[in-house]
Formats: structure tokens, sequence, C-alpha cells
């Protein structure tokens, strides 16, 4: 019974365990908005503006699926298409907005961010 109960416990916290050990939010590296490529700051542009996105699935809630951004509710992050010159269809870039303004840049698909700065 002991063990099973330890057992139980050990289940429970392993999650808080598991993200106390995550970076940090300020953790990313960061990108200035004049360092971003040129299709990514038209993006920008008109996320900041709301539109008209020119890809059907632009504004569509991001996931967070890879735990690469702060964890945060269900729906908080939305992403958006970054062009890439020469590719078909929508590419690997990204921009994903956080409810709060943040915004984060990926160029390979969400297997790295970073943080765009102001």
């Amino acid at each position: 019974m002991k063990f099973r109960l330890a057992l139980c416990a050990f289940l429970f916290l392993l999650p808080v365990a598991v993200d106390a050990q995550r970076p940090a939010p300020g953790g990313l590296p960061e990108i200035a908005v004049a360092q971003l490529p040129a299709e990514a700051r038209e993006t920008l542009r008109l996320v900041r503006k709301g539109g008209p996105y020119p890809h059907e699935r632009d504004g569509v809630p991001f996931g967070n699926f890879e735990r690469l951004l702060p964890l945060r509710e269900r729906g908080y992050y939305r992403e958006y298409t970054v062009p890439t010159p020469g590719v078909k269809g929508r590419g690997a870039r990204r921009l994903v907005a956080g409810r709060s303004g943040e915004i984060f840049y990926t160029e390979d698909h969400y297997r790295s961010f970073r943080r765009v700065r102001e």
C-alpha cells in the first residue's frame, strides 16, 4: 500500500518536476524585427493589422506541442505563414503570436524559435 501511494505521488508530481527544469520564458534566443527576413516583416505587419492573410491556415491556433514556447492554455498562440521565396506551398517559416502580444519566429517548422524583439 505504501509503495502504491508513493508511486501515485511520484506520477502526480512528475510533470511539475519536468517543467521546473525547462528554461525560463526569457531563455529563448531573440531576433530584432529589423533582422527578420523581409517576408517575416510583412507577415508581422499583417498580424498587427489583423489581416487579410494570404493563407487559409493563417491565424489558426498553434498547439505548442513541442513545448518550446512558454507554456500557456490551449488557444493562447496563433500561427502565421512566412512565405519562403522559391518554395511552393507554405514552406517551413512561421510567426507565432501570443495573446499578450509576444511574437516568435521559426524558420525550421517549429524545431526552434526566436522571440521577436521590437
